[in-house]
């Protein structure tokens, strides 16, 4: 079965978590709200990786920001979901080309580490930013925690018993979920085991996975192309 655009996502985002955790001295570049539970670890401990964790929102937060504004200005003959994509691309490769040129970090808080992991951070927050536009009825694909809340109790509802015509609706719900949590937990998975194998090297995966995105969006995907801008979506 072909993967579709949000389970290659979920796959990336799962994936790019684990390998910065692991090589950024504890630093989440897709669930940046974790780091602030590391940033207090760090300070009472006295690990490394306080001002990458410090500078993760923000930058998180401002390049949100400005794919959104990019979004609404693109000619129209460019197809916002496809472009947004293709955007982050070469975040990702430029993330793993430092990494691998200037890894393994000793330190958090030197300047490679903190390029690198803002290169990351940026990264993710455009997918982010594309998932909450563009694919508001897929589950996230950065964040499994409301998610799973989700799976629970949509089980729950399913042995409490529920009208068929509600229970077709869960059904294809818990599948959309269960792939998104699956996939994302893939990435997790195998992004730890290759840094454990082939250490910074690692970071050359996420640009290969971006790259057959969007390859997937330009094939299967009917994306947006007025002049008026991105429609929003909630999840």
């Amino acid at each position: 079965m072909r993967p579709t655009v949000p389970t290659l996502l979920s796959f990336n985002g799962g994936y790019v978590d684990s390998i910065g955790y692991l090589s950024l001295q504890g630093l989440f570049t897709a669930h940046v709200t974790g780091n602030f539970v590391t940033i207090g670890a760090a300070l009472v401990f006295g690990t490394s990786g306080v001002v990458a964790k410090l500078l993760a929102l923000p930058v998180f937060c401002i390049v949100i920001i400005v794919t959104r504004l990019v979004s609404f200005n693109l000619p129209a003959r460019w197809p916002i979901l496809e472009t947004i994509l293709a955007l982050k691309l070469p975040l990702l490769l430029v993330a793993a080309v430092l990494a691998i040129a200037m890894g393994p970090f000793a330190t958090g808080d030197g300047a490679p580490a903190i390029i690198v992991g803002m290169t990351l951070v940026s990264a993710m927050a455009m997918q982010n930013a594309v998932h909450r536009i563009h694919l508001g009825a897929a589950p996230p694909t950065t964040l499994m925690t409301g998610t799973t809340t989700q799976i629970m109790i949509d089980i729950a509802d399913m042995i409490r018993g529920v009208p068929e015509v509600a229970r077709d609706a869960i059904r294809s719900r818990l599948r959309r979920m269960c792939v998104a949590v699956a996939s994302f937990a893939a990435g997790a998975a195998a992004g730890a085991l290759l840094f454990n194998a082939i250490g910074r090297w690692c970071f050359a995966l996420p640009p290969i996975v971006a790259l057959l995105t969007r390859i997937t969006a330009k094939s299967s995907l009917a994306a947006p192309t007025g002049t008026s801008g991105p429609h929003s979506a909630t999840t």
